[in-house]
C-alpha cells in the first residue's frame, strides 16, 4: 500500500525529478539500505519533497516504521509550504507508517491532516476514512471507527476490508445483525481472505451456528494457514468438542 499510495503522491512532477524518484521507489524495493543512502544524499543536493518521501520509502522497506513515518511527516509539511498539492496523500503514508509501527493515536492524527486538507475526493477519500477507523479501532475509539467507517463504506463499497472492519466493530459492539450482514458483503468480494473466512467463524458462533462456524474457521485454515487469521482459526476449531458421531482424536 505504501509503494501505491507513493506512486499517487509523486504525480505532476518535473520529468527529472520524478524519473529520479522513480528510481528510488525500486531501488527501495531492491536494495533499502541503499536506496536510503541515495535519499540521503538527494536531500542534501536539495531535493525537498520527494527525497524525502523516498527516505520514508526506504525506511519503511526497512520495517523502520518510526522513521517512516516521520521522513512521511517531514515531507507532508514541506508539500504544504510548497503549495504542490501533494501533502494530503504523504500525511495518509504517514499515517500507515504509524499504523504499521502499532502508533495508533499517532497515525490518528496523521489521517486527520490528510482528510482536513480537502485534497482527497471520492474513493482516495473513502481510503482514508478507511485507514482513520483502523487507527481509531487500534486506539480503542469504537464511536470514533464507526463513523469513519459507516463513510467509508459508501465512497469504497468495494473495498472488502471495509466491510470485514465493519463486521469486527459491529460483532464487538453487540450488534450480530449488521455482523452477519457486513460479513456477507466481505465474504463476496473476497473468497479467498483467511482474515474474512477467521470473522465469519467468529460471528458463526456467537451467533449459535457452530456448523458454520467450523467451516468458515476450516475454510480460514485452508487458505493461509501460516497467517494470523489462520493460526486463530485453527485454535479455534481446537476448541470445539469433536462433531457428534465423529471419531475421538487419539
Amino acid at each position: 500500500m505504501i509503494l501505491l499510495l507513493a506512486a499517487l503522491a509523486a504525480s505532476a512532477t518535473p520529468d527529472s525529478d520524478a524519473a529520479r524518484f522513480a528510481d528510488c521507489v525500486a531501488l527501495a524495493n531492491a536494495n533499502p539500505a541503499k536506496a536510503l543512502d541515495e535519499a540521503s544524499a538527494w536531500r542534501i543536493q536539495g531535493g525537498g519533497v520527494l527525497a524525502r518521501q523516498c527516505t520514508g520509502l526506504a525506511y519503511a522497506a526497512l520495517n523502520r516504521w518510526q522513521s517512516a513515518a516521520l521522513a512521511f511527516e517531514q515531507a507532508a509539511k514541506a508539500s504544504e509550504a510548497d503549495g504542490d498539492g501533494r501533502s494530503a496523500r504523504l500525511w495518509v503514508l504517514a499515517g500507515n507508517a504509524a499504523l504499521a509501527g502499532r502508533e495508533a493515536v499517532k497515525a490518528r492524527a496523521y489521517f486527520d491532516s490528510a482528510l482536513a486538507s480537502g485534497i482527497l475526493k471520492g474513493g482516495e477519500a473513502g481510503e482514508a476514512h478507511l485507514d482513520r477507523a483502523r487507527a481509531r479501532f487500534a486506539a480503542d475509539d469504537t464511536k470514533g471507527a464507526r463513523v469513519d467507517l459507516d463513510t467509508a463504506l459508501k465512497l469504497v463499497p468495494a473495498d472488502p476490508l471495509g466491510w470485514l472492519l465493519s463486521a469486527t466493530l459491529a460483532r464487538k459492539d453487540g450488534d450480530l445483525k449488521r455482523a452477519q450482514t457486513d460479513i456477507i458483503e466481505a465474504t463476496k468480494l473476497a473468497l479467498d481472505d483467511a482474515s474474512v473466512a477467521n470473522e465469519a467463524g467468529n460471528i458463526a458462533m456467537i451467533s449459535g451456528a457452530e456448523d458454520e462456524a467450523r467451516a468458515s474457521w476450516s475454510e480460514a485454515v485452508r487458505i493461509k494457514p501460516d497467517s494470523p487469521a489462520g493460526k486463530a482459526a485453527a485454535a479455534a476449531l481446537a476448541q470445539l468438542p469433536p462433531k457428534s458421531g465423529a471419531a475421538p482424536k487419539p
